[in-house]
């Protein structure tokens, strides 16, 4: 146990990043865009949302993900601060 180091915030995210996505590769990118459109979806069936545009750009590769939910919460934690 002792040996084990424990990551707080990001830190884990940056060092590791194919422990949360499952890789780094095609795999993983997939694995980000389906968890982002899940997201929208989840939104849509809450009702706080009623689109949810995708756009495949077959110019740079690039996947752009939208919808007119409610967003990404932004208040400070209350624990952390952040």
């Amino acid at each position: 146990a002792e040996q084990i180091t424990v990551l707080s915030g990001l830190e884990p995210v940056r060092k590791r990043p194919g422990m949360y996505i499952g890789s780094t590769g095609p795999d993983g990118l997939h694995h980000l865009i389906w968890e982002v459109i899940d997201n929208s979806v989840d939104e849509a069936l809450a009702r706080h949302a009623d689109q949810i545009h995708i756009t495949l750009n077959q110019h740079d590769g690039s996947c752009t993900v939208s919808d007119n939910g409610r967003g990404i919460p932004c208040d400070l934690h209350p624990t952390t601060g952040v």
